[in-house]
């Protein structure tokens, strides 16, 4: 009898840590939580690499979408149900701080961002982007400048160098900068300001030619981040506030192009 039950305490054991396991694995997955984030059209392609590797490293889940920062704006006053708002500028997140829809103390700048003239022809924009001046081209696509921060700047890059008079004639104007893009990108418009996470990665246009405007052209784009008063006691919000200024976070956000 006493060899029997030696014999069964390695299989005893055995189910004690798989109970064990099975008990962590499930404790992990109850914590494990959804998070609505509204998240500013220029930042799509980096908040995807930031969320795959906050999701590998949380476990929680984030439910992106992308848009317009003003849209967004009057979304979350309209009650959308958003946790976290990473904005294209730094106005948007305090207006809805000071009225109460955003967290008091969660603000803070998670990006400056660039703003580049492209054109999806590799012979288009020179390095110095004189291409503006000589206005040889139909179409100049802009984001609405009502709405969106890097459509304020390429209005104010446009007034600094003297041109926005001569070339308001050729402006389409998109309603987010991701617009701007497609407009682009399609042919719809020889060139157009964007942002250069759009056309930029590790330091290199990926296709086309383009001209990197200088910052002092116009205002500096920083990007704010606030946890949104629907994210208000959520872990997980916090989670994503605290992994966007950790240094894996950071290493994404600088190889798109950005400051942080």
């Amino acid at each position: 009898m006493w060899q029997d039950i030696a014999s069964a305490i390695p299989y005893i054991t055995m189910l004690r840590c798989l109970a064990l396991l099975t008990g962590l694995l499930l404790s992990t997955l109850a914590h494990a939580d959804d998070v609505p984030v509204a998240v500013a059209a220029n930042f799509a392609a980096p908040m995807q690499k930031i969320a795959a590797q906050f999701e590998k490293e949380s476990g929680h889940k984030l439910v992106i979408s992308t848009g317009a920062s003003g849209k967004f704006y009057a979304q979350i006053r309209n009650g959308a149900p958003f946790e976290v708002f990473l904005s294209a500028d730094d106005e948007t997140p305090a207006k809805l701080e000071q009225e109460g829809y955003g967290q008091t103390g969660t603000r803070f700048t998670y990006a400056i961002g660039r703003l580049v003239l492209w054109s999806a022809k590799p012979d288009m924009v020179d390095a110095r982007g004189e291409v503006l001046a000589r206005g040889d081209f139909t179409h100049l696509a802009i984001a609405n400048p009502r709405v969106a921060p890097y459509g304020r700047a390429a209005m104010e890059t446009l007034k600094n160098q003297n041109l926005a008079e001569r070339l308001t004639p050729k402006l389409v104007q998109a309603e987010s900068i991701a617009q701007a893009h497609q407009f682009v990108g399609s042919g719809n418009a020889q060139l157009g300001f964007v942002a250069m996470s759009q056309v930029f990665e590790d330091g290199r246009l990926k296709s086309g030619s383009a001209w990197v405007v200088p910052a002092q052209l116009h205002q500096p784009i920083r990007q704010d981040a606030v946890l949104l008063k629907k994210g208000e006691g959520k872990p997980a919000a916090d989670a994503l506030l605290r992994f966007l200024k950790s240094e894996p976070a950071r290493r994404i956000i600088r190889q798109y192009g950005y400051e942080n």
